[in-house]
């Protein structure tokens, strides 16, 4: 390619209007707050031990319906689900806490 063929093509280039950086929005955008209202339950985990230490941590996200429909789960993958809902997702839950929450629901529901 020739340097003057070079040349006009980086001018042509260079003005070139680019759509959304030449041409303003006609309409600013504007962001409204929006009210969701999420479905409560009073129902909480079954009696046993553990059952207040699962209900003052669990409660605050899950609704106990949502963790007592889940598969049987042995003691050392409760052990991952709850670490996981400390350390990925930040569940306030006191690390004192975490051995009671696994032993009661491995105890819920044990796997055969």
């Amino acid at each position: 390619m020739s340097m003057h063929r070079t040349a006009f093509l980086l001018a042509a280039l260079a003005l070139t209007p680019i759509p959304a950086l030449a041409a303003p929005t006609s309409e600013p955008m504007h962001f409204t707050s929006q009210q969701v209202e999420l479905p409560g339950s009073d129902r909480v985990f079954p009696d046993g031990p553990g059952a207040e230490v699962v209900n003052n941590n669990c409660l605050a996200c899950h609704s106990a319906g949502m963790v007592l429909t889940q598969p049987r789960l042995s003691k050392a993958q409760w052990t991952e689900t709850v670490n996981k809902m400390v350390h990925v997702y930040k569940a306030p839950v006191d690390q004192a806490d975490v051995q009671a929450i696994v032993d009661y629901l491995a105890a819920l529901k044990p796997q055969p």
